[in-house]
């Protein structure tokens, strides 16, 4: 190993004949995750009248997807205009640590979100009792504490590996790239790391399967009326969820399976749309399809329209 400190992210050299290109699309795809998830926080935080916890946790979403992307595209920005390609086993190390948070933290927002439409159509009368400010609160702090402290117990076992190569095919560091560059026996990481795979994503799956479950139940028993008004409710976050599962499905291909028989692009795209559709995607499918928060938002780019409140 010529460098211990250095690490290549040798996908970098399959854009070397378009990286100009490339630098303008992935700078315009950070500056418009940076735009239309920095308009959805304001726009909650600065109207009282979405002070409510579909928009608090819309909000947050917002803020996990400018997290995730800072993780991704600056450093990926820079790398890409870098001879070498070359990142320090460091920031590929605290990369790895934001980018598997980031996806944590996504999935537990979605499914704390999924549990607010539960409630929400399961017990409309005793919506506003059951969803306290305090337990709102505390499903934020699970959100984001549970996947920061998780990761990090078990990141410290990658981190104790020795590293003994410094080439990975790819164009950002994930836990899987740095544990095949290790020359010490990883079958117990790999162990483990399955396990932690099952406590990231049990609580999560729990909440989701159960709460749909319920509303579907509801569903069957509803009138017309009722099923359009809940599917209406529910479809952004259906997409929302679709969405991200379509990322996690490219990621496990990618990290799993040997993909070089397809194209270049579509290499790249595979493995980049895990990290950065979903905070492009998500205010377009979720948040502008608030009703109040599409009207707050026009109003900002100078619309007289009325505030209208949420039905």
């Amino acid at each position: 190993m010529k460098n211990s400190s250095m690490i290549v992210l040798e996908a970098f050299y399959g854009m070397e004949d378009l990286k100009y290109l490339y630098f303008v699309i992935f700078f315009m795809l950070y500056m418009f995750v940076l735009f239309a998830n920095a308009i959805v926080i304001f726009v909650v935080i600065s109207n009282k009248a979405l002070h409510k916890p579909m928009h608090i946790f819309l909000c947050h979403l917002a803020v996990n997807g400018i997290y995730g992307s800072t993780a991704l595209l600056p450093p990926l920005l820079g790398t890409l205009m870098s001879p070498s390609h070359e990142v320090s086993l460091a920031c590929c190390k605290a990369q790895t640590y934001f980018l598997h948070t980031y996806a944590i933290i996504e999935f537990t927002i979605l499914s704390v979100m999924c549990y607010d439409r539960y409630v929400a159509i399961c017990y409309p009368l005793q919506y506003h009792a059951i969803m306290t400010i305090t337990k709102v609160y505390k499903l934020i702090v699970f959100s984001w504490g549970y996947p920061l402290v998780a990761f990090a117990l078990f990141f410290i076992l990658t981190l104790r590996l020795t590293i003994c190569r410094n080439i990975i095919g790819r164009v950002y560091c994930s836990n899987y790239s740095l544990v095949k560059l290790s020359c010490d026996d990883t079958n117990v990481v790999s162990v483990i790391g399955l396990l932690s795979v099952i406590a990231y994503t049990f609580p999560q799956l729990a909440m989701t399967f159960y709460s749909y479950g319920h509303i579907l139940k509801i569903c069957f028993t509803a009138t017309k009326q009722s099923k359009i008004k809940a599917l209406k409710t529910c479809t952004p976050h259906l997409f929302a969820i679709l969405n991200y599962s379509v990322g996690c499905f490219f990621e496990i291909v990618q990290s799993r399976f040997d993909t070089s028989y397809l194209p270049f692009e579509t290499q790249i795209f595979m493995s980049l749309y895990f990290l950065i559709f979903p905070p492009i995607l998500n205010p377009a499918i979720y948040g502008m399809s608030v009703h109040a928060l599409r009207i707050n938002i026009f109003r900002l780019c100078g619309s007289r329209n009325k505030i209208l409140p949420l039905k």
